[in-house]
C-alpha cells in the first residue's frame, strides 16, 4: 500500500520463520512426562518423542534424504506417523503420506508424481508395494514398519527396519532454519475427475492452521480441546494430516492414543482404557462404532467428536447426544488444510435445550479465526448470512494450498 512503512530490523534481529519445529518447544516443556500411545503395544513420553524425532532425521539423513526430497509413508495410524509428521519436515524434505484407498494404480502414479525416494512401509502394504516396486520410479530405500517381534518374508529389497534404524541413530540433530513457505506436506485427493491431484502445504500454512484451530477449539465454550484432554484421532493420517489435529495435540501436549487400523471394537476399548476425551471422524465411522455390541456396554460420557467429511443426520446426532457423546460438526477441503468452520456455540445457545442445539452443531459452523469466508450467487454477488440463501462458497485464508503439484 502506497505510504505504508515496512518495520526497521536491525542487523542483530533474527526474522522468526513459522516452521513446524516451533510446535514442539511448549509441550517438551510443559508436558515432558504426558503419554504417547499406539494400541497395547507402545507407550512412551513427549521426552521420547522429541528424542525419537531427533532419532528419525538423523537416520533418514544417513540413508542420503536431503532438503527437497520426498518421503513417502504407508502406515496404519501410529506413534512412527506422528514422528515422521515432524522430522521429515523438519528436515527440509517433503511427507508424503500416501493414501492407502487408493487403487494400486493410483498409488503407483502418485508415488511417481510426487517423485518419492524413500518409503517408510507397513508390513500389511508389503505385498502391494512387492506388485509396484519395478515400476517405481524414484525410490530408493524402503524402510519396514513392522508391530510383531518377526519380520515378515518380503520380496520387496527393505534396506533397514524402523526400530532397529531407530536404535542405532543419533538422538541429537541440528534442525536447520529455512524460508517458512519451503513445502512440508503433499498428499492426493480424488475429489475431481482424472488421475488423483496433489495438493501440498507449507510449514508456515501448516503452523497457522495449527494456531487458529488451538484458537477456535480452545477459546469457545463448546467444543472444547484443551492440555486436559486425551486425544485419539479416528481420521486417517494420510488424509490431509488427520485434519492437522496431531499437530495441535501435540502443541497443547494431551496425551494422545493412536489406534492402528480402525475397528469398531479396538477403537472402542481404546476408549474405555485410556479415557479418551477427544476425536474426530466422518459419520460413516461414528455410526460403526455406535452400532457395534460394545458400544451399549462401554460409557462414552465426555467423549467429544468432531464430524466432517458428510453432514451429520439429526438421528445419529441424537443417539450420540443420549450416550453423552458432544458431537460438533465443521467444513472444509483437502485443498483447505482442511478447517474452515466449525459449529461453535454462540453465547445466547449455550442454554438452549439438547435438540436446538444440535440443530446448530450439526451444521457447517462459522468460519475459524483467520478465515474470511462468503457465500455468492452466480453472478458474484455477497448473499446473506441468514441460513437459508444458497450458493458458491468463496474463501481467504492463510492456508489454501496455492495450488495443485506440477499443475
Amino acid at each position: 500500500m502506497k505510504g505504508a512503512k515496512l518495520i526497521h530490523r536491525t542487523p542483530s534481529a533474527y526474522e522468526y520463520p513459522l516452521l513446524i519445529k516451533q510446535l514442539l518447544h511448549t509441550p517438551i516443556l510443559y508436558a515432558p512426562g504426558q503419554e504417547i500411545i499406539y494400541r497395547e503395544l507402545v507407550r512412551y513420553t513427549y521426552r521420547d518423542l522429541y528424542a525419537r524425532i531427533n532419532r528419525l532425521a538423523s537416520a533418514l539423513t544417513s540413508l542420503g534424504v536431503k532438503p527437497g526430497d520426498t518421503v513417502a509413508v504407508l502406515d496404519w495410524d501410529s506413534h512412527r506417523y506422528l514422528e515422521c509428521f515432524y522430522a521429515v519436515p523438519m528436515l527440509g524434505a517433503i511427507l508424503h503420506t500416501v493414501n492407502i484407498r487408493l487403487s494400486p494404480e493410483q498409488i503407483l502414479y502418485t508415488m511417481n508424481h510426487a517423485e518419492d525416494t524413500v518409503v517408510l512401509v507397513h508390513e500389511d502394504f508389503l505385498p502391494l508395494l512387492e506388485d509396484l516396486a519395478g515400476k517405481l520410479e524414484t525410490v530408493r530405500t524402503f524402510i519396514l514398519l513392522k508391530d510383531d517381534s518377526e519380520s515378515p518374508a518380503t520380496a520387496l529389497p527393505v534396506s533397514t527396519e524402523y526400530e532397529e534404524m531407530m536404535a542405532g541413530a543419533d538422538d541429537s540433530f541440528d534442525f536447520p532454519d529455512f524460508h517458512e513457505d519451503t513445502q512440508a506436506t503433499v498428499f492426493y485427493t480424488t475429489g475431481t475427475t482424472g488421475d488423483p491431484k496433489g495438493v501440498y502445504f507449507s510449514h508456515r500454512q501448516l503452523v497457522l492452521h495449527t494456531l487458529s484451530s488451538g484458537v477456535a477449539l480452545g477459546s469457545f465454550k463448546e467444543p472444547r480441546l484443551q492440555s486436559g484432554d486425551v486425544y485419539m484421532p479416528i481420521t486417517p493420517m494420510f488424509h490431509v494430516h488427520a485434519w492437522g489435529m496431531p499437530y495441535l495435540a501435540t502443541l497443547l501436549g494431551v496425551k494422545q492414543i493412536y489406534p492402528g487400523q480402525y475397528e469398531a471394537e479396538r477403537l472402542l476399548r481404546l476408549i474405555e482404557k485410556e479415557r479418551v476425551t477427544f476425536s474426530h471422524c466422518v459419520p460413516t465411522l461414528l455410526h460403526m462404532m455406535l452400532t457395534d455390541p460394545l458400544a451399549r456396554e462401554i460409557d462414552l460420557t465426555g467423549w467429544k467428536v468432531n464430524i466432517g467429511g458428510s453432514a451429520l443426520s439429526k438421528g445419529l446426532a441424537m443417539d450420540a447426544a443420549g450416550r453423552g457423546i458432544e458431537v460438533v460438526a465443521g467444513y472444509g477441503m483437502s485443498e483447505t488444510c482442511p478447517v474452515l468452520t466449525i459449529s461453535i456455540l454462540k453465547p445466547e445457545m449455550l442454554d438452549w435445550d439438547m435438540e436446538q442445539k444440535l440443530d446448530v452443531q450439526r451444521k457447517a459452523g462459522f468460519p475459524i479465526p483467520l478465515v474470511d469466508l462468503e457465500v455468492v450467487d452466480d453472478t458474484g454477488r455477497l448473499l446473506p448470512k441468514d441460513g437459508k440463501s444458497a450458493g458458491e462458497i468463496v474463501v481467504r485464508t492463510p492456508w489454501l494450498t496455492q495450488g495443485y503439484l506440477k499443475s
